[in-house]
Formats: structure tokens, sequence, C-alpha cells
């Protein structure tokens, strides 16, 4: 049996559904941006691309974590 999703990826195939688009596009935008401070992009991502706050901070958290390692 394997584990739920948990944490922000958790949100990932609602994102998807909703605004069409595959996360992995959506990381794409996000490292591409100029903007590197957490809820810049977080805010950036709702006004400029329609996001809900916890889509967007999910898909931010979740890109900077990896952009980390």
């Amino acid at each position: 049996m394997t584990e739920p999703v948990k944490g922000p990826a958790s949100y990932f195939p609602s994102i998807e559904k909703k605004y069409g688009r595959p996360v992995t596009e959506w990381k794409a935008l996000i490292r591409s941006s100029p903007l590197t401070k957490h809820m810049e992009l977080v805010t950036w991502l709702k006004t400029e691309h329609g996001l809900g706050h916890g889509h967007a901070n999910a898909l931010v958290a979740h890109t900077l974590a990896e952009n980390s390692r």
C-alpha cells in the first residue's frame, strides 16, 4: 500500500485540474521568474496567473525546496 501524498505536493492534482496546466509547467514558470522570495512569487502567481493562495503557496514551497537541494 502506498502512503498518501502529503505537504505541498498534495495540492498538485487539484492545481492541474483547476488551472489546466501541468505542475512541471508551473514550476518552470516559477524558476524563470526574476523574483526569488517566497511571498513575492506567491503574490505574482496570484495576481498575474489567477491562482488561489493555497495553490500558489504549495507550488512555490515545493519548487524552492527542490532548488535548494
